[in-house]
């Protein structure tokens, strides 16, 4: 039986424990949340025994196997590195850490000793997206990827978004990427997983809506494009917006010979077919090929919903289990390292030119990383 700790009792914790009670062979042990009230609801909520407001606490009673830190990334680096040196596996949520140095770190001290680490990038492992995957490892794209899309859309409407406008001191403000720091991984994920080079060439461009400096808010950025590359080989574009209709949650791979589309929000994947028809065949046969796709999509989905694998957090559940059987029978892990840094430090480029180019946002803004006892909820 595989014991698991869950640090950090938000919002996002319900979601990683009603996960964790899907998958057979393992028992949440633990909970801990320096809002002692926080960590006994989640208790109440799902059948876990033990409750603390101190890590150090958890690790040492309930000794779990695997720590899930779903806290404000503030504290991700010192609470997995408190866990790996206590000997424990550890599943991070995004974003995996507030600097790329940190992660290196993490990964490191994991490898050392001999334990695994991965970070909460479910979206990555949706129905669509582990199809995509296959796909591409069928060799359908002709090669390796030419070039590639990411969009990643963003509500401002929402009652968490809002929250994060019109409260000056919410701790999403204090990261070093502020709003963006906290969303872009899961986009910038994608367009990792296909990269080869350590560090790929950035160039980054963001800029506050007018919907924010309409309401006087210089100091969040809500939209962002950003141009990643690798010398002679791939070339990728991510698209981050509030404001961008319709708003998509959409990822494109070109190769070769084909492409691919898809579409998280939508649960649909379409194949692009390289070749031309010849005459006024390529008027008319390739929109019945993609209405096909298309119902064959749909098709999916329904089968899916009818025998209870399609769900909201259906990814976060592959993602966990995957980490467990690596963790238990020595699988691979299902994001490999060198995708979990190379996300890291695309966003330590983007973050970076975004502060060069607009300083007066980030006056007074201390980005060193926050002490362990400063851990908070997340919401």
């Amino acid at each position: 039986m595989l014991k698991v700790g869950i640090v950090g009792c938000g919002n996002i914790a319900d979601w990683h424990a009603s996960q964790i009670q899907r998958i057979k062979g393992c028992q949440i042990v633990g909970a801990c949340d320096t809002e002692l009230l926080m960590a006994q609801q989640l208790c109440d909520r799902f059948p876990i025994q033990r409750y603390c407001d101190d890590v150090k606490e958890l690790l040492r009673d309930a000794r779990p196997d695997v720590v899930h830190i779903t806290t404000p990334p503030q504290s991700h680096f010192a609470l997995a590195k408190s866990c790996l040196e206590a000997g424990t596996h550890v599943y991070v949520e995004k974003p995996f850490t507030l600097h790329a140095e940190e992660a290196e770190d993490l990964v490191a001290l994991a490898s050392r000793r001999e334990l695994k680490l991965t970070v909460g990038h479910d979206d990555q492992f949706s129905h669509v997206a582990r199809r995509m995957r296959e796909i591409v490892a069928s060799g359908y794209l002709g090669g390796p990827p030419i070039h590639m899309e990411s969009h990643f859309g963003y509500d401002l409407t929402s009652s968490y978004a809002r929250a994060v406008v019109y409260d000056q001191d919410h701790w999403v403000r204090r990261l070093p990427g502020k709003l963006l720091h906290n969303v872009i991984s899961h986009g910038i994920a994608r367009i990792a997983e296909f990269l080869t080079s350590d560090s790929p060439s950035v160039v980054a461009y963001a800029f506050p809506s007018s919907l924010l400096t309409g309401l006087g808010d210089t100091e969040i950025v809500d939209e962002l494009r950003v141009i990643i590359g690798e010398e002679e080989r791939t070339t990728a574009y991510f698209t981050f917006s509030s404001q961008m209709r319709p708003s998509l949650h959409q990822f494109s791979l070109y190769g070769p010979k084909n492409g691919l589309v898809l579409n998280q929000d939508h649960e649909t994947l379409i194949t692009l077919r390289g070749g031309r028809f010849t005459s006024y065949l390529e008027q008319v046969v390739p929109p019945v090929l993609l209405a096909q796709q298309h119902l064959a999509n749909v098709a999916r989905t329904v089968w899916a919903l009818l025998t209870r694998d399609f769900h909201v957090k259906s990814g976060m559940r592959y993602l966990i289990e995957s980490f467990y059987r690596s963790i238990t029978n020595g699988t691979p892990l299902p994001i490999p390292y060198a995708e979990i840094l190379r996300t890291a430090r695309i966003m330590d480029s983007i973050f970076e030119q975004i502060r060069a180019d607009r300083p007066q946002a980030d006056a007074g803004f201390d980005s060193r990383p926050p002490a362990l006892a400063g851990h908070t909820v997340r919401t």
